[in-house]
This record gives C-alpha cells, structure tokens and sequence, in this order.
C-alpha cells in the first residue's frame, strides 16, 4: 500500500509539473519583471522555487509562501522609506511582491487606525487593547489588502482575468480593484447566498457565477477552472 501510495504521489507530481510547463510557456518576459520575492518557499519542507504561478511543492503538496532575503534589508532605509511612503500598504513596498517594472494596484488599502477599546479592555482583563479598524479600507475590509497585491502580480504575470471563490468581502474587493484596471473579474459562489452580499460586486462589474452546492464545491471548480484558462485567482485561505 505505500509503494502504491508513494507512486501514485509521483504520478500526480509530475502531472503538475506538466501542467505547469505548458501554462508558463511564453511568458517569461512577464515573470522578469518580479524582483520581489527572490523566492517562493515551501512553508512545510522548505523547498525554494523561482518566483512564477504555482501555489504547491511538488515534493510534498505544501502550500508555497514569498520567500524574502531579511539579512539584505536595511532596517533604517526600510523605516525612511516606510515613513515616506503612501498612506497604504504600499509604504512596505520592500518587502511586497513586486519590482520597479511593475505598475501596482493601490486603491489606499491599509494604514488603517487602531482603536482604544477600554471597556472590551476591562471584561478581557486587558490593561491596553487597541482594535485594529479595517473597516476604513477601499471596499470596507481587510480583504482589500489581499487583493491589492494579488491583482498587482497576476497583471505582472500576464493573467487574463482576476477571479475568486467567496461569499461577500472577497468578492467586492476583487470586483473593485479589477474595474479600477479595467481588468474582467470572475466571482465564484454559492447559489444560496444572500442576494443583497453580492450588489457591491455586480455593481463594480464582476460576473457572478452562482455554483449549485457548498462553498467547498465552488473551491474545486475554481480549481479546475485555474488549471484550465488563463484567469488568477485570488485565495486567502
């Protein structure tokens, strides 16, 4: 039964790989312009691969990260540059994917307050608890931040599309900053989902897919779909 398993792990392995090839076929010149991360790394073997549009280790399945050289940073530069920067997140532009050919997508995500929570401070037995208040982003969560990024990459890698799977904040914040680029955006969800968590989207454009079944099965078809056509999608999980 583990020879079976471990065979069968390698067949998949390389089908991946493959798949892979033939989706990255022509578009080095895009991936160049990426200068940051230097690398994407495997965050359960620690296996590193070059910067390109993968999301798992080949060797064990593991969920791949943004690998950063930290012992190249100078901290003094990088607070200046912080302190100099825009009211976003973009003001951390160091240590974010991206490069001095790449045209980021900031709609002013991030740099929210914090806020004094004395009384919620004193039930917790909290002496000092500060809240941190995403609310003020461009589509009012945090999920803006995600997308932020995620949109300024998939534009760097010659996507055609930016998609997700999501039930209400992910997709108004995928739907707003991709009609701010003018970029078409694709939005996955349950057909049993409240009509009125989606007007924000429908308003900024995005098409709507209503997927009959669980927010689990509108996951697998995004999967399909992102080995299928040339659209990116965006995943918090």
């Amino acid at each position: 039964m583990g020879a079976a398993g471990a065979a069968l792990r390698e067949r998949r392995a390389r089908e991946v790989r493959e798949a892979r090839r033939l989706r990255l076929e022509g578009r080095g010149d895009v991936v160049s312009e990426l200068t940051n991360p230097q690398a994407l790394e495997c965050r359960e073997c620690g296996r590193r691969y070059a910067v390109e549009p993968r999301t798992i280790c080949d060797e064990c399945f593991g969920p791949l990260e943004p690998w950063y050289d930290l012992s190249a940073v100078d901290g003094v530069q990088f607070r200046k540059h912080a302190e100099a920067g825009p009211g976003s997140l973009w003001r951390y532009e160091p240590l974010l994917p991206g490069g001095p050919g790449v045209e980021r997508v900031d709609l002013g995500a991030g740099f929210t307050p914090l806020r004094r929570a004395e009384r919620l401070g004193e039930r917790l037995g909290i002496d000092k608890l500060w809240i941190k208040d995403d609310s003020g982003n461009p589509s009012n969560s945090f999920k803006d931040r995600v997308v932020s990024i995620a949109i300024t990459v998939a534009r760097a890698f010659g996507f055609e599309a930016i998609s997700c799977a999501s039930t209400g904040n992910l997709a108004n914040a995928t739907a707003a900053h991709a009609a701010t680029v003018g970029m078409p955006a694709y939005v996955f969800c349950p057909d049993d989902l409240e009509v009125a968590k989606l007007l924000a989207t429908e308003a900024y454009g995005a098409k709507v897919v209503a997927v009959k079944g669980s927010y689990d099965d509108v996951n697998r078809l995004c999967s399909e779909v992102a080995e299928a056509l040339p659209w990116a999608f965006v995943n918090v999980n």
